[in-house]
C-alpha cells in the first residue's frame, strides 16, 4: 500500500510517499480502506519535532495523521462492532501513533463510529479530531448548560467552527472571535456575537462569560481570565493554561486547565448523530490528493485556514 513516511523531523520535504506492507490486524482492530483524511495543526507540530513527536519517535518511520473516513475491509476475530463493508470514521490512536496517512489503517474498533450516509467521506474525515476536541471540552470538561455564555477564540478555525455549533446545540449564547472577513461565516454557524480580534479588544467586548475555549494560547489565555464569571472555567487545548495562568485563575476564584483530546468511538457516535441531522456541519475549505500532502501541511501553516483541510486517498 501507499503511505506517507516521516523518517526524521523537519520540513515538508521530510514527508515521502512510499510502498509498504498493509497493516496486520491485532486484537479488537478493523482494517479500514481510507477514502479521506484530514490535517490538523498537531500534524504540523509533530512533523517538526513537537506535538506528540516525543511519544512516537522511537517507532520510526512515523506515519502521521489521526483523522480518517473509509470502509472496513477486514475485521479481527475478536472485533464485533463492525463488519466488512461498513463505512466508518474516527480519530485513530490519539495521542499515540495514528498512521492515518496511508491507503489502509488498522484501527481499534472502539475509536470508530459509523459514518452517516448523509455526509461525504471528505466531510466525515474533517469531523473527527476537531469536533471531538470541542465535544469533549464543552460537554465533559466544561459541562456547558443551556443559557450559559460560551466564548470561543478562533471561532472560524478547525476546532472553533465545530465548537460554535456544539455550544449552540447545548443551548448556549456564543461569542466568537475571527477576522472581519469571516464575520458572515460565523453568523452562519450561529454565533450570537462576533468580535473582530484584529480591531477589537475582546476583554472590552465580553463580560460575565461562563466558559472559554482557548485554541490560541499565550497572552490570549491569560487575558481571557478577565472575562470569566467567578467560579467559571477556561480550557486551553494548546497548553496555554501554564502554572502562572492557573495561579492567577485560582486567585480570582476561577478555573483554568489544559486538555488533550482522546480517541473515543462513543463520543464519535454522538457527533455522528448530529452530523446525520445537519445540526453539525464540517466546513471543508481545501482538498488535496495524497501526493500533495506537503501542500496540505503548508495550507495549515498559513494560520488562516477557515474550517478544515482534507486529503483524498
Amino acid at each position: 500500500m501507499k503511505a506517507i513516511l516521516l523518517t526524521e523531523s523537519g520540513g515538508t520535504d521530510k514527508l515521502a510517499i512510499s510502498d509498504i506492507d498493509t497493516p496486520v490486524l491485532q486484537d479488537n482492530e478493523v482494517l479500514v480502506k481510507v477514502k479521506a483524511l484530514s490535517i490538523n495543526p498537531v500534524d504540523i507540530k509533530t512533523r517538526t519535532g513537537k506535538g506528540v513527536y516525543g511519544r512516537i519517535k522511537e517507532q520510526m518511520p512515523i506515519i502521521l495523521g489521526w483523522d480518517i473516513s473509509g470502509e472496513v475491509v477486514d475485521v479481527a476475530d475478536s472485533a464485533s462492532r463492525f463488519k466488512a463493508g461498513d463505512e466508518v470514521f474516527g480519530m485513530v490512536n490519539f495521542p499515540g501513533h495514528g498512521r492515518a496517512y496511508a491507503e489502509y489503517v488498522a484501527v481499534p474498533e472502539h475509536h470508530l463510529a459509523h459514518k452517516p450516509k448523509e455526509i461525504t467521506h471528505e466531510e466525515a474525515a474533517a469531523a473527527t479530531l476537531a469536533p471531538l476536541t470541542a465535544w469533549q471540552v464543552l460537554v465533559h470538561q466544561g459541562q456547558v448548560q443551556p443559557g450559559q455564555t460560551v466564548f470561543v477564540h478562533a471561532a472560524a478555525g478547525g476546532v472553533g467552527h465545530f465548537a460554535v455549533q456544539i455550544a449552540k446545540h447545548l443551548g448556549a449564547y456564543v461569542i466568537g472571535t475571527a477576522s472581519e472577513r469571516n464575520a458572515d461565516f460565523l453568523k452562519e454557524l450561529g454565533v450570537d456575537k462576533h468580535i473582530d480580534y484584529r480591531n477589537q479588544d475582546f476583554v472590552q467586548e465580553a463580560r460575565e462569560v461562563d466558559f472559554v475555549l482557548d485554541p490560541v494560547g499565550g497572552d490570549t489565555t491569560r487575558r481571557s481570565l478577565e472575562i470569566l464569571k467567578p467560579g467559571r472555567k477556561l480550557i486551553s487545548i494548546v497548553g496555554g493554561a501554564n502554572e502562572k495562568v492557573q495561579n492567577v485563575a485560582q486567585e480570582r476564584g476561577i478555573s483554568a486547565a489544559n486538555y488533550l483530546v482522546q480517541s473515543s468511538g462513543e463520543d464519535m457516535e454522538q457527533l455522528a448523530a448530529l452530523l446525520a441531522t445537519g445540526k453539525l456541519k464540517a466546513h471543508v475549505s481545501h482538498v488535496f490528493n495524497l501526493d500533495e500532502i506537503g501542500k496540505a501541511h503548508e495550507q495549515i501553516e498559513t494560520g488562516r485556514t477557515v474550517g478544515k483541510v482534507v486529503v483524498v486517498v
